[in-house]
């Protein structure tokens, strides 16, 4: 009779784990949310379509080496969980660890609030009072979906996890519509006109500047509609099948490339590069009005609300799985740990949605609401990716994990480009927005500490006091410069 429970009890916890469909999900629907609606704009407010082929050769690189980063990690290393944070914390000590995790958090609950002003930007098209998403009535509706989608995740990630895999089905649909019909009006002397954005006169300066500038400007826009590509790793810990976790990661992220490659290229063949850039989010609209009429723009609307209420779900899975696991494991205080009948990670996902409701409202003071969010959520997330190569590359130094060789040339070659591409995307965020995201860090020391103290643990390294510091003035400056006007948000 015990080894009868015993095996319904097997049984049971099996069929609770995600598999191949909801992973691959998970990873589709985190990557495939508002940016890819609003890509015609804002890959062409800086970049010439020149500039935008060779950013989009780049970052197919980089996102290809860290899925094959995150693809041979999970197999690798099937002891870690949770992704970037556990890959960082093993290769580079807790504190490294600790800022990746916090870094993945920031990206993700700053990302749902971009989401937010997305979801109701797109509404302003049938119900103008909305305005660009980030008015009053717009933030009391995001509120109510903000705290619908919670109750909802308290009732079980699996549920939630095929909600998800249902929103993303839906949201492919407009894109593939949008593709076609943009490919049948598509003008190839427009697309070639000015291609490498290039003065057209004594007086024509475009404003678009070198091409060097106009490819780093691609980047953070790039980078954005690629964050989620990690969604499976995240959830390792409730895969059925390790393995499923890198074949997920790998199909999420071809079908997703070739997705926003044709939206972002495309486009330029239908209006030209000023045209693009002076449109409203979800710019995409903007591209089908002109070719079919009122119903095409409503139809992205309409995609863009699905879509983005589907990445919505998703990030709010997977930010409150990060502080989850960090409690669990001691890098965050133990409060963050505590699951609830469902197995729900309960007090992550409050202190997750709290956060994401303040912000919610300082997006009211925001003149560019959805591009400022996002651009310090890409940021945010740097960290995570730059160290999950890392990681890579010093297995493959080493030689860890590796019987007689096998495959270690290849893992070298991919973790060092991966770690190359991230330190490249340090570099193409600029100065500005890296010096904004610290005083978001500042406070992850606090937390730090506590959870250092909680478990009597020496809070501190020399290294790491170092460069606990570091962010500290880092963070003193960047509120000084704000304070005094000296750089400013958008």
């Amino acid at each position: 009779m015990a080894v009868v429970v015993d095996q319904e009890l097997v049984a049971e916890k099996k069929s609770d784990k995600l598999t191949l469909i909801p992973l691959t999900a998970l990873v589709v629907g985190s990557m495939i949310g508002g940016g890819v609606f609003n890509l015609p704009s804002d890959m062409s407010r800086g970049a010439s379509p020149g500039a935008i082929i060779i950013g989009w050769i780049i970052t197919g690189i980089g996102m290809l080496m860290l899925a094959f980063v995150y693809q041979s990690l999970a197999v690798r290393k099937p002891d870690l969980n949770a992704g970037p944070y556990a890959y960082a914390k093993a290769g580079f000590g807790a504190f490294v660890g600790f800022n990746s995790a916090w870094g993945y958090w920031l990206s993700a609950f700053l990302g749902n609030v971009a989401y937010a002003v997305a979801i109701f930007s797109a509404l302003s098209f049938f119900v103008p009072t909305f305005g660009d998403g980030n008015n009053l009535i717009s933030i009391a509706g995001a509120s109510i979906c903000l705290w619908l989608v919670h109750f909802l995740v308290l009732q079980g990630v699996k549920g939630a996890a095929f909600i998800n895999i249902v929103t993303t089905v839906a949201k492919l649909v407009p894109l593939l519509l949008f593709v076609i019909i943009a490919i049948i009006a598509f003008n190839w002397d427009k697309f070639t006109f000015n291609f490498w954005g290039q003065p057209s006169g004594a007086e024509g300066d475009t404003g678009l500047g070198s091409i060097v500038n106009q490819v780093k400007s691609t980047m953070l826009v790039t980078l954005w509609v690629f964050i989620g590509i990690e969604g499976a790793s995240v959830y390792s810990a409730r895969a059925a099948n390790r393995s499923d976790v890198g074949r997920a990661t790998v199909i999420g992220f071809i079908g997703a490339l070739g997705i926003y490659i044709l939206v972002s290229l495309i486009s330029t063949g239908v209006l030209t590069q000023t045209e693009l850039a002076g449109l409203k989010v979800p710019s995409m609209a903007g591209v089908l009005e002109p070719l079919i009429g009122y119903w095409g723009a409503a139809m992205i609307n309409l995609g863009l609300m699905v879509s983005v209420g589907g990445a919505f779900l998703s990030w709010t899975l997977l930010c409150a799985e990060i502080p989850y696991t960090c409690g669990k494991d001691g890098t965050f205080p133990r409060w963050f740990a505590s699951e609830n009948a469902n197995g729900s990670p309960v007090n992550a996902l409050w202190a997750t949605n709290i956060l994401i409701q303040v912000f919610l409202i300082l997006s009211f003071f925001s003149k560019s609401a959805y591009q400022f969010f996002y651009f310090i959520a890409s940021v945010a997330i740097l960290p995570p990716y730059v160290f999950s190569g890392g990681y890579a590359l010093k297995l493959a130094l080493s030689g860890e994990t590796y019987t007689g060789g096998t495959g270690r040339s290849r893992d070298l070659i991919v973790g060092l480009v991966a770690t190359l591409y991230g330190l490249w995307l340090v570099y193409a965020a600029g100065l500005t927005y890296l010096l904004m995201c610290t005083i978001l860090f500042v406070p992850g020391i606090l937390v730090y500490v506590l959870a250092r103290r909680e478990h009597g643990e020496k809070v501190f390294t020399g290294a790491e006091a170092l460069i606990a510091v570091v962010i500290t003035l880092l963070a003193v400056i960047a509120a000084y410069l704000l304070i005094t006007g000296k750089i400013s948000p958008l």
